[in-house]
């Protein structure tokens, strides 16, 4: 009886430590990994291909909305219809399944983007009122007219629908949007859904917390009881406004018997970073945010960028940054609070953002730490953040060498417009460049960060593990690093060596190649291809008509070349039909020869699989019998093996073999 009690008691102990909004003391970098209409960059599978490099660095993904919105591609998923149905914009739910599988084995989690305030409905019939009815594990699951607010939409679906003879449900709890069907979520059939489909995200899926959308729509009374009874970990509310205290109001209204259950974006620090860096005034990173308010660090997620605020186009400049990104990143990781980078700067500065990330888990700095502002002009600000492991100095501004950290610290990353600090006190070598795939050859400065009088820099690029034997160097010294190594780092105190670090580099010059995209006979003409990068490569939509062909392995493809002739340079297409005909959705990005197949139609549009994989472009190849016999495979660089060791596509008896 007694192991029975403690069992329970355990379990009880451990939901309730989860479902707590956010973690205490929390160290984890948060990912938004995708910006406004990322359909390529984002897509499931391409998101999955990047899990070692993502692992490494960040702790949370926050991906698009994955469900069904109507079979609707090039949808965001602002507007969805289905729940259970998880085939998106961005992929199948086989592959959404997979890659958050993935990710999960790496201890990256992943955060569903959970819109609950309004629903989509069918409009079939022009209905405003229609909602799909969904089996989930054999019980049926659908939303009535009853279940959206009696004041939707201004009042005018109540007109409507009191036109028709439908009843809606209780007015708004919270702010209305014309966008959808604002949901009512004191009906007990709008939270028994929405109970059931966050525990599906949650222990079917796999997902490991939620975003929720806009949560200005409803009460926050309700995040209190969805993340009550489903025990998420993580959950953080888009309470879009830049006023702390109403922020901080929100974020208390989540309490569940006095225990705040979600965390929120950090609106107010964003704003204080846009202001700061587009008003050339930083003393302006003083301004309040949660992050900077006694007791609610634990719960701000803070970022600099979103898919919202992002500038988009000419015609949608939305509110974004409009400089110095890499100073408001610095700022941004080397704060408490949980930070989320956006995946359009992560994209653009990765190398640099990964070293800040480095230097924030050095320091162990966390969602609680204390921070003190050693120093703020409008050409420089400075703060002092104390982690577990070590203090971190961040300087961001026009000028960040005006400031001057004191000889207890060491500077361990210098990029424009901003400087960080590691304290001696933390105890650690360090190099100035993240792991990672370089272009050329380039210099890292390797660094004691020691109280040691006498410490020295050891170093190996084979993989060793550094001794008092390695090669040694004075802290500060710049090596070069010109082919893929493996550097470790440590500091020589004596004839001790502690404080190792690893860097894996690849060297991998850029060469301007030709990229050739092929396309399967698909049986239908004119075919179009519609290729675009910055400069448009094929024109205006629907791109140019395509006539070269190539057989290749007695099969048609047409084919059409295009230049990279810059490092980081990839572009997009899309297959079609003609104006006004069918068309893929975007397919890319493509940096190196890739083959395209149409297997059928989804949510309107051609579906195009990438096939490289079983591709060799070799045709007619023929087994010399006689000199090598009939057993003998081929590699395609021509060396033979006794049989497949490895995946990859091999030579036999004159065939093709795909090993998978």
């Amino acid at each position: 009886m007694k192991h029975i009690y403690s069992t329970i008691l355990s379990l009880f102990f451990a939901t309730s430590i989860m479902a707590q909004g956010w973690q205490n003391n929390y160290g984890g970098v948060m990912l938004q990994g995708f910006y406004w209409d990322s359909y390529v960059d984002s897509k499931w599978t391409t998101l999955e291909a990047q899990a070692d490099e993502l692992s490494s660095y960040f702790d949370l993904i926050w991906i698009p909305q994955s469900g069904n919105c109507n079979n609707s591609y090039n949808n965001m998923g602002y507007m969805p219809v289905y729940y259970f149905d998880q085939n998106s914009s961005f992929g199948t739910e086989s592959e959404l399944r997979k890659l958050i599988s993935t990710f999960k084995s790496k201890n990256l989690g992943v955060i569903a983007d959970v819109v609950i305030n309004h629903r989509n409905n069918l409009g079939v019939g022009n209905s405003w009122v229609d909602f799909p009815k969904e089996t989930y594990k054999g019980v049926d699951y659908q939303m009535l007219p009853s279940d959206i607010c009696g004041n939707d939409d201004g009042g005018a679906t109540k007109t409507w629908a009191d036109g028709k003879g439908y009843k809606l449900g209780n007015n708004d709890t919270g702010e209305d949007w014309s966008g959808c069907r604002d949901l009512d979520h004191t009906s007990a059939n709008v939270q028994k859904c929405i109970k059931v489909y966050l525990d599906y995200l949650l222990n079917d899926l796999g997902y490991s917390g939620f975003r929720y959308d806009m949560t200005k729509g409803y009460s926050a009374s309700y995040t209190a009881k969805y993340n009550k009874e489903s025990g998420v970990s993580f959950s953080v509310g888009e309470y879009w406004d830049g006023n702390v205290n109403t922020l901080k109001s929100w974020v208390d209204g989540t309490k569940d018997n006095g225990t705040i259950m979600s965390a929120a974006f950090d609106f107010p620090f964003r704003y204080t970073v846009r202001d700061a860096i587009n008003g050339n005034n930083w003393t302006k990173l003083a301004n309040s945010s949660l992050m900077s308010q006694s007791g609610y660090s634990r719960y701000a997620v803070t970022f600099v960028e979103n898919h919202d605020t992002q500038y988009r186009s000419a015609t949608e400049q939305q509110d974004p940054i409009k400089k110095d990104t890499l100073a408001a990143n610095a700022f941004l990781i080397a704060m408490p609070g949980t930070p989320c980078v956006f995946l359009s700067h992560w994209k653009d500065y990765k190398q640099e953002i990964k070293n800040m990330i480095d230097i924030r888990k050095a320091a162990g700095i966390t969602n609680t730490s204390s921070y003190s502002n050693f120093a703020s002009n409008t050409k420089y600000y400075a703060n002092n953040v104390k982690g577990s492991k070590g203090n971190l100095i961040v300087v961001v501004g026009s000028n960040p060498d005006g400031y001057t950290a004191s000889s207890t610290y060491v500077q361990v990353a210098k990029g424009y417009h901003y400087r960080y600090y590691l304290s001696k006190s933390t105890g650690t070598a360090w190099a100035d460049k993240a792991s990672g795939t370089y272009t050329d050859a380039f210099d890292v400065t390797l660094s004691a960060v020691s109280q040691s009088s006498d410490a020295k820099v050891v170093y190996t690029l084979d993989g060793s593990t550094p001794t008092a034997n390695s090669t040694q160097v004075a802290s500060g010294t710049k090596i070069r690093i010109s082919s893929s190594e493996t550097l470790k780092v440590g500091i020589l105190s004596g004839s001790t060596v502690s404080g190792v670090i690893t860097r894996e580099y690849t060297v991998k010059p850029f060469k301007a190649h030709t990229a050739t995209v092929y396309l399967k006979d698909p049986e239908w003409s004119p075919v179009y291809f519609y290729a675009w990068d910055p400069a448009e490569l094929t024109g205006k939509w629907p791109g140019t008509s395509i006539t070269d062909t190539k057989t290749i392995d007695g099969v048609k493809w047409y084919y059409h070349k295009f230049d990279v002739n810059t490092a980081g340079y990839s572009f997009n297409i899309i297959f079609n039909q003609g104006s006004g005909k069918l068309q893929t959705a975007d397919l890319g990005p493509i940096t190196e020869d890739t083959y395209f197949e149409i297997t059928g139609t989804y949510g309107g549009k051609l579906v195009a699989n990438d096939v490289t994989s079983t591709m060799t472009a070799i045709d007619g190849i023929k087994a010399d019998n006689v000199q090598y016999g009939d057993n003998a495979y081929y590699t395609i660089g021509g060396q033979r093996v006794a049989a497949p060791a490895q995946k990859g596509i091999y030579i036999h008896n004159g065939k093709k073999i795909v090993v998978r």
